[in-house]
C-alpha cells in the first residue's frame, strides 16, 4: 500500500463539565486527528496528546511538528506501507509514541477498510460488547462528588474511578463507600501524585476494598511501586509507567504491579497495545483499557481493544456523553452498562463532515 498523503487536523471540543485531575483541569479537549489517504481509500487516527506536557512529555504542538517533519515524510518515502511496517519504518526516530500511534492507527484503519475487516477482528476480539466504567474528576466538595457518582451509577456504569491527590483521597473514598456500599466496583487514580513516603497514608485506603490504586508514584519509579506493593494491601495498577510490552514485562517481574492499564497511544499504537495485553495474559495479570478523553474515533478503537479476552476489568471506555454533548462521529450510547463493539470495516465509525468542520481549528495536507 502506497500512501498518497496525510492530512493533520486540529480540533477543539468543549467538555460537558471541567475535568480535574492531580495534574490540572480541562474544560475543553484540543486534539490532533490524522487522516491517511491511499489509492484504495482513507483511514483515521487520533493523537491522544494534550495541549500541554502534563500527563506525559508529549503534547499537541510537538506531536504535529514531529509528524509533519519526520514521521509522515518517512512513510511517504516508503514504497510499501502497512500498519505492521509503521513501527519499523519509524524506529529511527526516538520517542513520540503518541504521534507514532496516531499515524499507525490511521494506516491500520485505511488498510482494514480496504479489506472489509474490522479493528476488533484484527486485534482478536472475543466479545460483542464491553463493560464500561467512568472516571470521576476531583471535585470542589464531597457532597458534589456524591451527587456526580450517584448520577453515573444511575446511568448504569458498572465501575467508578475516583481521581485522587494529597488532601483529596481517604475521606472522599470513605464517603463514597458509605453512601453507595461495598458492592460498587471502586478504584482510585493518583496520576503520579504521591511518593513512597506516603505509604502510611495510602495504606489507609486498604479497608475500602478497592479494585486498585492506579499510578500512585512517578512514572519512572518502578522500584518504588514494587516497594509500595509490599506496604499496602490495595492492588497497584500501573499506567504512565507502562510504555511498551517490555516495560510491562519488567514491571511484572519486579512485582511493581498486579494490574495494568493499557492506553494505546501511550504505548505507541494498537498493535503494541495488543502485545502488552498478551504479555500480561501470559503472566496472569489483569488489564483494562484506559481513556484519554477521545472522540468517537479513538473510542471505537478502544472498545475494540477492550473486547480482547485479557481485558477482565471494566475500562474507561465510557459513552460519548460522558465528556461531549456532541461527538464528531455517531455517539456511543451506554446500554445496561456496556458499549457495543463496532463491527464495520476499520474503526466501524467515521467523522460526520459537518460536525468535524464545526470543531476544526486548522488543517494541513502533507503529500508525496
Amino acid at each position: 500500500m502506497k500512501l498518497s498523503g496525510v492530512e493533520l487536523r486540529r480540533v477543539r471540543m468543549p467538555l460537558v463539565a471541567p475535568f480535574r485531575t492531580s495534574f490540572g483541569t480541562q474544560s475543553e479537549r484540543e486534539l490532533l486527528l490524522v487522516r491517511a489517504v491511499t489509492p484504495a481509500g482513507e483511514g483515521w487516527g487520533e493523537c491522544v496528546t494534550m495541549a500541554e506536557p502534563l500527563y506525559s512529555s508529549e503534547y499537541n504542538d510537538a506531536a504535529e511538528h514531529v509528524l509533519r517533519n519526520h514521521l509522515i515524510p518517512a512513510l511517504l518515502a516508503a514504497d510499501d506501507v502497512t500498519a505492521y511496517k509503521v513501527t519499523p519504518l519509524l524506529a529511527k526516530f526516538k520517542g513520540h509514541r503518541m504521534a507514532k500511534g496516531a499515524l499507525e492507527m490511521a494506516v491500520l484503519d485505511a488498510e482494514l477498510r480496504a479489506h472489509e475487516r474490522s479493528f476488533a477482528a484484527e486485534l482478536g476480539s472475543t466479545r460483542d460488547s464491553v463493560a464500561c466504567g467512568v472516571s470521576v474528576g476531583i471535585m470542589d466538595s464531597i457532597p458534589q462528588l456524591l451527587d456526580v457518582v450517584g448520577g453515573y451509577l444511575d446511568e448504569g456504569y458498572v465501575r467508578i474511578k475516583l481521581k485522587i491527590e494529597p488532601g483529596w483521597d481517604v475521606e472522599p473514598v470513605r464517603q463514597v463507600r458509605e453512601r453507595f456500599g461495598d458492592d460498587v466496583l471502586l478504584q482510585v487514580d493518583a496520576n503520579t501524585a504521591y511518593t513512597l513516603g506516603d505509604a502510611p497514608l495510602l495504606s489507609k485506603l486498604d479497608p475500602f476494598e478497592l479494585l486498585l490504586i492506579e499510578q500512585p508514584l512517578e512514572e519512572e519509579d518502578v522500584l518504588g511501586h514494587a516497594e509500595l506493593a509490599k506496604r499496602i494491601r490495595t492492588p497497584i495498577c500501573l499506567d504512565e509507567s507502562i510504555v511498551s510490552a517490555k516495560a510491562a514485562a519488567d514491571a511484572i517481574k519486579l512485582g511493581a504491579c498486579q494490574i495494568v492499564n493499557i492506553k494505546p497511544g501511550r504505548v505507541g499504537g494498537y498493535l503494541e497495545a495488543r502485545r502488552v495485553h498478551d504479555v500480561c495474559a501470559a503472566h496472569g495479570v489483569a488489564v483494562w483499557c484506559g481513556g484519554m478523553i477521545e472522540t468517537g474515533l479513538g473510542r471505537a478503537a478502544n472498545v475494540a481493544l477492550a473486547s480482547l479476552p485479557g481485558f477482565t476489568l471494566p475500562g474507561d471506555t465510557s459513552a460519548s456523553g460522558r465528556f461531549y454533548r456532541t461527538d464528531i462521529t455517531e455517539p456511543f450510547v451506554l446500554d445496561a452498562g456496556h458499549l457495543p463493539v463496532p463491527t464495520g470495516p476499520g474503526l466501524g465509525v467515521a467523522p460526520i463532515p459537518d460536525l468535524l468542520d464545526e470543531v476544526t481549528t486548522e488543517k494541513v495536507w502533507i503529500g508525496s
